[in-house]
């Protein structure tokens, strides 16, 4: 089975036409034809079918077609394993942090990181923790530091520390005219994440835990630094880790909402893709935040 045909392959299962296929592989259509033939020779089973005008995969097609995408995972971490192994601490480390610690962990924690391995070049990705769990298992990322993992076997995760998340208003909200109780939040509006994200998830499954309706998000966004501007010139309220609070630029119009039922108690933890392997380099940032990484996170 040759590696070509199974890249063609695959993008002609992706595109559901041969036409485009050759196109985008800039291939002609009877050289794509002939190397599905090869494929469908050496298997003994057909991999596509007509659908109209375009082709869709047969049951075997499917299957070539998830196994295909294994082998070419596997080939593309044997070639990141040769090189790093013959560079040792160099070449590219793909790093995800979540939005709302990437402000006051990564400067520090990449400059640590640098003075161990001069030669790295690392890629940093700032998302919400449900986009870095998603590039982590697409293999878009190497590790990831964000909301502990612990339900999910395609990970392995290692606790950092523990923090938490409050629901924060502006210095002038209208709430602090009197006491608050967690049914006075329900008369404003929000700005939070999206509805995947494990702060809006935990914070909307607060309030149904004391059977009020879940936050009204006005604003949905994955931008920290767009939060303390916005909340400060609105009555909107919002759901963000104590640390940004305490630690983050522009903040200082910003001010707790001191309610037991909406503080989230949290671990913060590192993860990698199960099964997969683990260049040097990665391996070296997860051994500075298993070692001291409080000291990271508790640096403005």
């Amino acid at each position: 089975m040759d590696l070509r045909d199974l890249k063609y392959f695959a993008t002609i299962a992706e595109l559901g036409h041969l036409g485009k296929a050759a196109e985008k592989l800039n291939r002609s259509q009877p050289a794509l034809s002939k190397s599905i033939q090869r494929l469908e020779e050496s298997l003994g089973a057909r991999l596509f079918k007509r659908d109209g005008r375009r082709i869709r995969l047969t049951d075997v097609g499917e299957l070539l077609l998830a196994r295909g995408r294994q082998l070419q995972m596997s080939i593309a971490e044997t070639e990141r394993e040769i090189r790093d192994f013959a560079g040792g601490l160099t070449g590219t480390l793909r790093l995800g942090c979540a939005a709302s610690m990437a402000e006051y962990l990564l400067p520090q924690l990449t400059a640590a990181l640098l003075e161990r391995a001069p030669e790295l070049v690392v890629k940093l990705s700032i998302a919400q923790d449900d986009v870095l769990r998603e590039s982590l298992r697409a293999d878009r990322l190497d590790v990831i530091i964000c909301p502990l993992v612990t339900d999910d076997e395609h990970f392995v995760s290692y606790p950092v520390l523990e923090d938490e998340m409050v629901v924060v208003a502006s210095v002038d909200h209208p709430l602090w005219d009197a006491p608050i109780q967690m049914k006075d939040l329900c008369r404003y509006r929000w700005v939070l994440g999206g509805p995947t994200v494990s702060a809006r998830r935990w914070i909307d499954n607060a309030f149904i835990a004391q059977q009020l309706p879940v936050p009204q998000v006005q604003v949905e966004t994955n931008s920290i630094s767009l939060l303390p501007r916005l909340i400060a010139r609105t009555r909107l309220l919002s759901f963000v880790a104590r640390e940004i609070l305490e630690h983050g630029q522009g903040m200082s119009r910003l001010r707790e909402v001191p309610l037991a039922q909406t503080t989230m108690q949290r671990s913060i933890g590192i993860s990698l893709a199960a099964g997969r392997y683990v260049a040097p380099a990665a391996a070296a940032l997860v051994e500075l935040l298993k070692a001291d990484g409080r000291r990271f996170f508790g640096e403005a």
